[in-house]
């Protein structure tokens, strides 16, 4: 790891180089896949097909001695290594990306992936988002389509289209501002919105938090209850779930965000005669 902090006007400039190294060196192994669209009122849905390469099973690391699962995060590879990101977190590549820059934040320590977020979280979230004005995630659990269980939270660039930082954008109403959450009327699932006030305004990590905390409580989450979370800039959606996949489909925070895998072109034909919506609705709940 880079001995030194990893900074928000370097995050960018740095992403570039970290990925043009990872790629010369195999470290970085981007899954193929074929990018189409589902038409939804008021924006289409991007659904990524995944190839024929991507659909084999990707070599395993060995099986160890010990009976912990092998972690990727608790020593990751050098050549995904952005930096470290204060207070207690580093920065590194998706080692296995659909889409291009996606960056993952992971605690140094070990924390479950189903932990509440804390400050610490949302600072180092912070940092990251003023050198990337894009698209935050957070899969808390297994059901909420979570691959590991060391903590980290997920940021990639705009997903469109235009100037959009994800597809659903197009369906947000007019952001509450802070300290007051709302539903929106296009999104047919279990959802709140909040909005986060001015970015340039100091404190964001603890205006995060507050927001992430509001959310929940009006929710009435459980803490160890699975659900996706959605940060930009300006605004935190939460999504509470109730089962991992509908039609074959595993389903985490990108999907309510405007952007789904399939694995197969019937899986896609399935989405898209069942609809985006209601796919969604399947396994998060229907809105109260």
């Amino acid at each position: 790891m880079n001995a030194a902090p990893l900074t928000s006007a370097a995050l960018w400039s740095r992403t570039l180089a970290v990925t043009r190294h990872a790629l010369e060196t195999g470290a970085l192994q981007p899954i193929a896949t074929e990018a189409r669209t589902v038409p939804v009122v008021g924006t289409a849905f991007q659904v990524r097909v995944l190839g024929k390469v991507a659909l084999k099973e990707r070599r395993r690391p060995a099986p160890s001695s010990s009976s912990e699962p092998f972690n990727p995060f608790a020593n990751p590879e050098p050549d995904l290594v952005l930096g470290d990101v204060p207070p207690a977190h580093v920065c590194l590549l998706n080692k296995f990306n659909v889409v291009e820059h996606h960056l993952l934040l992971v605690t140094r320590a070990f924390e479950p992936q189903d932990a509440l977020l804390t400050l610490a979280d949302f600072d180092a979230l912070s940092t990251c988002l003023e050198g990337l004005d894009g698209l935050a995630f957070y899969n808390a659990g297994e059901t909420a389509g979570a691959s590991q269980r060391h903590k980290h939270l997920q940021l990639v660039p705009p997903l469109g289209p235009e100037r959009l930082r994800a597809p659903v954008e197009a369906l947000l109403p007019l952001l509450p501002g802070p300290g007051h959450v709302v539903a929106a009327e296009s999104l047919p699932f279990a959802h709140l919105l909040a909005g986060l006030g001015p970015w340039g305004a100091p404190g964001a990590g603890a205006r995060m938090l507050a927001a992430y905390r509001l959310l929940r409580e009006a929710l009435g989450l459980a803490e160890r209850a699975p659900y996706n979370l959605l940060v930009t800039r300006d605004w935190m959606l939460l999504v509470p779930r109730r089962r991992a996949e509908h039609l074959g489909v595993n389903v985490n925070a990108l999907g309510f965000a405007g952007s789904l895998l399939v694995r197969t072109p019937e899986q896609f034909d399935a989405v898209a005669a069942l609809g985006p919506l209601e796919l969604l609705r399947q396994v998060a709940g229907v809105s109260p």
